[in-house]
């Protein structure tokens, strides 16, 4: 027969190694230990077996623990319980906010696909909220599902990823430029100084919604830039602005040695800044052709469409000699159905409703570093991070 010791109060240093110490006296077996500490609130559970697990125990630490202001617990565990074996999952949970009503939601719902939350760990409270919810048992599929029908319902972002060695391994992680890693679509800021803006956002709507072949419509929409000088393409380099927390997302993952590209059916114009102010590891996207300081209103070679956007991946990966399970696709558009489909894990950001269906995890909320939670990092340490770095300069 095992015993559970379920200790609670308030916390203070010492009291783990004040009750660790009257266990050894009593020659107890260690079985299992877990340990959370809440607002200087102290829940600990500790597991024991053998010799030292009868009555002159319990009186010890009944005694221990008052001396220290806690409270213990004692459950009788029967030592046939099977351990459990199965599936598990990293469920995150986002909202700003984040209300009681949803994650009440989530739960029931992890509970009805036969799935039980063993551990829930805060991950950010501001300037939204995220949670990771370690969930034994229930199939991937059902879980997406079911929580994805879920989040709709409380306006909240959920994502399901298989807790597996991938998780805590180096990673590739490739980004969309237009509306993912920049904000807005850089083919509009140059039709804008070409004076054809709402032409091509017709066709760019069409086209990201998927009602339009990417390549036919890139090349109707590049050759009404014809003869833009490319003083007015300098200009539109200068306007554009990285999404808010872009900067983070790519500074974080570079210090975590984790490699980063992005993939883009914009232009060369604009990455090749982006490669360079960033210090990202790989880029594809596409060349305008000039001709005496003008567009031509051609684009050069093959068209970065959904399914090159998917083929850079795969190359990017091979390069770093890392599996497409390691990899982490960020998109918005039907243009990049390919490459989340292709990912370990795709994400959609501020997606169209085509691409957050077909994703493994979909943000709505406006900062791109949100993703960070996805991958199980939390705020704190990126601050803490930050902090050291500016403490060296």
């Amino acid at each position: 027969m095992s015993l559970l010791l379920t200790v609670t109060g308030r916390d203070h240093p010492g009291v783990t190694a004040a009750l660790f110490d009257v266990l050894a006296e009593h020659g107890a077996t260690l079985s299992d230990v877990e340990q959370v500490v809440v607002h200087d609130r102290l829940l600990l559970g500790v597991v024991v077996s053998g010799p030292g697990d009868g009555g002159p125990l319990r009186a010890a630490l009944e005694v221990r623990a008052a001396e220290l202001d806690v409270e213990v617990e004692f459950t009788p565990l029967p030592d046939d319980e099977p351990p459990f074996v199965g599936d598990r999952h990293h469920v995150t949970v986002l909202g700003a906010p984040l209300a009681p009503a949803a994650l009440a939601g989530i739960a029931r719902r992890v509970a009805s696909c036969g799935a039980n939350i063993e551990r829930v760990l805060r991950l950010s409270s501001y300037p939204i909220a995220a949670y990771d919810l370690l969930v034994s048992g229930g199939e991937t599929c059902r879980l997406r599902a079911e929580l994805a029908a879920e989040a709709v319902a409380q306006q909240v972002d959920v994502a399901v990823e298989q807790a597996t060695l991938w998780r805590r391994a180096r990673r590739l992680v490739v980004l969309d430029v237009d509306s993912t890693l920049v904000q807005g679509e850089v083919i509009e800021m140059l039709a804008a100084q070409a004076g054809c803006e709402a032409e091509v956002a017709r066709v760019t709507a069409q086209a990201m919604a998927g009602e339009l072949d990417f390549e036919a419509s890139l090349r109707a929409r590049v050759a009404l830039l014809e003869g833009l000088p490319v003083s007015a393409v300098n200009a539109v380099r200068a306007q554009v602005r990285l999404t808010p927390g872009g900067r983070t997302l790519i500074r974080t993952l570079k210090r975590l040695g984790w490699a980063v590209g992005i993939v883009s059916g914009g232009f060369t114009c604009v990455t090749d800044d982006l490669v360079a102010e960033l210090g990202l590891d790989h880029a594809l996207s596409n060349t305008l052709e000039v001709v005496d300081g003008r567009l031509t209103g051609r684009v050069l070679g093959r068209v970065v469409d959904r399914a090159r956007k998917a083929e850079a991946l795969r190359e990017f990966a091979a390069a770093q000699g890392l599996t497409m399970a390691q990899t982490v696709a960020i998109g918005d558009g039907a243009n990049d159905l390919d490459m989340l489909e292709a990912a370990g894990l795709g994400i959609a950001f501020n997606a169209k409703p085509v691409v957050r269906e077909a994703a493994d995890a979909a943000l709505s909320v406006p900062f791109l570093d949100a993703v960070l939670f996805l991958l199980g990092v939390p705020r704190e340490e990126v601050e803490a991070a930050d902090a050291a770095d500016l403490a060296v300069r």
